[in-house]
C-alpha cells in the first residue's frame, strides 16, 4: 500500500492509523534517509497504541520502551548499531517475540536478525512534489 502525504500532519496521521490496526507481535521496519520523518511517524504510532507521553528516537539508547498504551511499544532505533549481535544486549529477542509491537527505525542495518515475518515501511522524499510530500510505502 502506498500513502502520499504533504504535511507533517498527514504522516503523523497515516502512522497512527496503521498502529490503531496493529496488534501484539508486529514488527514495523522503518527505513528513509535522514530527515524523512521517521521520529515524526513514530510519534504517530505511539499515539495511535494510546501512548500520552513524549517519544523520541532512542538513537543513543537503542530501545525506548513504552508500557501505558493498549500494548506495549518498544521503539528501535539502529543506526549506532556496528554489528546485530549488540541487539541481544538491549534484549531484542525478548521483545520482538514478546508481547507488544515493535517499530524498528533503519531496520535494514539488522536484516539478517529480523523475524521472518515484519511489515516495512519505507518513507521517501520527492521535492518536486514539495518540500514536505512524503511517498509512504507499507509492505
Amino acid at each position: 500500500m502506498v500513502y502520499n502525504s504533504f504535511s507533517p500532519k498527514e504522516t503523523f496521521d497515516i502512522a497512527k492509523q496503521l498502529a490503531e490496526q496493529a496488534k501484539a507481535g508486529d514488527v514495523f521496519c522503518l527505513n528513509g534517509d535522514l530527515g524523512v520523518g521517521k521520529t515524526l511517524f513514530s510519534q504517530g504510532f505511539a499515539k495511535g497504541l494510546g501512548i500520552e507521553e513524549s517519544v523520541n528516537s532512542p538513537t543513543f539508547t537503542i530501545v525506548q520502551e513504552y508500557e501505558d498504551g493498549r500494548i506495549p511499544l518498544y521503539h528501535f532505533d539502529v543506526y549506532r548499531i556496528d554489528d546485530p549481535e549488540e541487539m541481544e544486549e538491549v534484549g531484542f529477542s525478548d521483545m520482538i517475540y514478546g508481547t507488544g509491537v515493535c517499530l524498528i527505525e533503519w531496520a535494514n542495518l539488522i536484516a539478517d536478525i529480523l523475524p521472518e515475518q515484519y511489515i516495512m515501511v519505507t518513507i521517501e522524499k520527492d521535492l518536486e512534489k514539495g518540500f514536505d510530500y512524503r511517498r509512504i510505502r507499507v509492505e
